[in-house]
């Protein structure tokens, strides 16, 4: 972003939007798979109140990321300055996320410093959780940045709605074709 081409609230929410559920889909992707989420989350101390990977509304998760994505930018619109002006705005949005989001959570969230204070929850998984939250703030924060202070790359524009795109389009997708367990 820069003074000849400054960024409005409509611009910033969309892009954040679009690159929250990317790094969303892609970084919760390869937890699920290498994290093995079906065996975690069926464990007595989550599975109390975590819902079952196979439940229809855990398959949907991306589809609410969206909502998320513009929470987000309303909270990135008016640090915009700071944040998208500056050579490592990407690093100071990185570190804004992780530690209001995730460490200093104001309820007892897994993983956060209140989470391994408050809650039964083996320390062990509420670390192993940081293997998704922090790698994916992190990718969030670098796909955004980049993507608000290059907004001519119109090959940027169009990847990155493609894949937004074709990430809820596959999700839709698995939902019709998987039928819903049984209550």
């Amino acid at each position: 972003m820069n003074e000849d081409n400054p960024i409005g609230f409509p611009g910033l929410a969309s892009r954040t939007i679009v690159a929250h559920t990317i790094s969303y889909g892609l970084v919760g992707s390869l937890a699920f798979t290498f994290l093995n989420y079906p065996e975690e989350f069926a464990r007595p101390e989550l599975a109390c109140w975590m819902r079952q990977t196979s439940d229809p509304v855990v398959m949907a998760g991306l589809l609410f990321q969206p909502i998320r994505g513009l929470v987000f930018a309303l909270v990135f619109y008016p640090l915009r300055e700071l944040l998208f002006t500056r050579k490592h705005g990407w690093l100071l949005m990185w570190w804004t996320l992780v530690g209001l989001g995730i460490l200093s959570t104001f309820g007892p969230a897994p993983g956060s410093i209140e989470g391994m204070v408050f809650t039964t929850i083996p320390i062990r998984s509420q670390l192993t959780g940081w293997l998704e939250i922090v790698p994916q703030a992190l990718l969030f924060s670098g796909i955004l940045c980049y993507w608000v202070g290059h907004p001519k790359k119109r090959w940027l524009n169009w990847t990155l709605t493609s894949v937004f795109v074709l990430f809820l389009f596959l999700v839709v997708l698995g939902l019709v074709v998987t039928k819903s367990p049984n209550p």
